[in-house]
């Protein structure tokens, strides 16, 4: 087992992977930009890094500095966290050239399944169900439409890397498509690199549900059920839930198995989650996320299971500690992700926190690495914590989670609780009834109404 751990992320997430160090005596680094110097997780870690000015292309996208760190501190492993470098396979290459452990996949898995074209067709391959769509990538207008003609109105314009809602559109009517296509394009080489963008056919009305998998390097692979992450504003989730409410039994076993069977073809090593559409009964592929997830939480309430203590042993080369028939899933678990935004605006609100309170009380978790007196950096993600609840059945986790929200206080700031709180009371959250498009919809209506 690894007897340093160094941590190449910040916030939450940073301060999560510590927690997991410290209950396995296994000593963490934290590393942080200069904005970062009082963040919780330096305050916990062992020991702490500056990497760099506050810009993330300066400190936590350093990747120079970074293994530099790792040198310097005897780190044996590196844990990249979700965002920043962890789905960056020349990252993952690196990291194991100098001589450390990388806690996540093979760079080769990271490399094909970033690229959303090769990713498709390699689960294609492997017996995933695919949203119908391009071969590959789009490399003109004029084929962009012959596939919208053939396929049928409405198409979806993806970018091939990246992820996010960048470099995605929705086109409904031929006379759009040229405009969106440039767009896209724009979009994708601005905030990727790369302009290539592919189609798909887009579904009016589907859920996004995802499966939690590992794989170790002993040949072992499972699932851990899905999660269903359908509350989403512009592609970014909001609210993840587990287990979903719309699945029966035996979709949910027929996923999970599948699911499961495509990572272990695959030699998949580590945490992975495979993410699907779902409409009318029917699965489609949607991409591969090769990291632990936001909203890993949920997962780890309804099994009791450590997702990142179940990283760090399988990146140390011990097996899977849990076979999938003595997986039990328990009750229900709901995540709320807290953004310093406008509730109304969704504009970032970064500042000082002049006051804290996580709730607290049975079925309650705050995963965060905020405290009073802390200020929140404008530079970085807007996401400053996660509210988790679980409760023997939906019910029972809504009317918790209702509680806990109101028993959360943070002051000095802006955050999306209040905007959270409304959507748990809204009679369709309560009755399972939303898609990925619910909440725009409702937001849209809601905004009329206010005017």
């Amino acid at each position: 087992m690894f007897k340093k751990i160094l941590i190449a992320n910040r916030g939450e997430i940073a301060l999560r992977v510590i927690r997991a160090c410290r209950e396995r005596g296994i000593q963490s680094v934290a590393v942080h930009s200069t904005a970062d110097a009082s963040s919780m997780a330096v305050r916990l870690a062992d020991e702490s890094v500056c990497i760099g000015p506050p810009a993330a292309r300066d400190s936590y996208l350093n990747i120079p500095s970074i293994l530099t760190a790792a040198a310097v501190t005897g780190a044996d492993a590196i844990h990249p966290g979700y965002g920043f470098l962890s789905e960056n396979a020349q990252f993952a290459r690196m990291v194991e050239e100098h001589g450390f452990t990388f806690i996540g996949p093979k760079p080769e898995h990271i490399e094909s399944m970033g690229d959303k074209v090769v990713a498709k067709q390699t689960v294609k391959n492997l017996g995933l169900p695919v949203v119908p769509g391009s071969d590959g990538a789009i490399g003109s207008i004029e084929e962009g439409l012959t596939f919208a003609r053939e396929c049928g109105f409405p198409v979806l314009i993806k970018a091939a890397s990246g992820g996010g809602g960048k470099g995605m559109k929705v086109v409904r009517h031929e006379e759009a498509f040229a405009e969106a296509y440039a767009t896209a394009r724009s979009e994708a080489k601005a905030n990727f690199g790369d302009d290539t963008v592919y189609m798909e056919k887009f579904l009016e009305k589907p859920r996004h549900i995802e499966i939690q998998v590992f794989g170790d390097a002993h040949g072992n692979a499972i699932h851990l059920g899905e999660r269903d992450c359908s509350i989403q504003r512009r592609h970014q989730k909001l609210i993840e839930e587990a287990p979903s409410v719309i699945l029966t039994e035996n979709e949910r076993d027929k996923i999970g198995s599948l699911a499961a069977d495509v990572i272990r073809k695959m030699g998949y090593r580590g945490a992975g989650t495979i993410e699907f559409l779902y409409e009318d009964g029917q699965f489609y592929f949607m991409e591969m996320n090769t990291r632990i997830q936001v909203e890993h939480p949920v997962t780890e309430m309804i099994t009791g299971l450590d997702l990142i203590a179940e990283q760090i042993r399988i990146a140390a080369g011990q097996p899977l500690s849990i076979k999938k028939d003595r997986i039990r899933f328990r009750g229900h678990a709901i995540e709320v992700r807290i953004n310093a935004e406008d509730p109304d605006t969704f504009m970032p609100s970064p500042g000082k926190i002049t006051q804290f309170h996580p709730a607290g009380g049975p079925g309650v978790r705050f995963d965060g690495a905020i405290y009073a007196g802390y200020s929140i950096p404008p530079y970085y993600d807007s996401m400053i914590g996660k509210l988790i609840v679980h409760g023997r059945d939906r019910d029972e986790c809504i009317r918790r989670l209702r509680r806990a929200i109101q028993e959360t206080v943070i002051d000095g700031i802006k955050t999306t609780l209040p905007l959270q709180l409304w959507i748990i009371d809204q009679q369709d959250f309560k009755d399972g009834n939303y898609t990925i498009h619910w909440l725009e919809n409702k937001l849209e209506q809601r905004g009329l109404e206010a005017l």
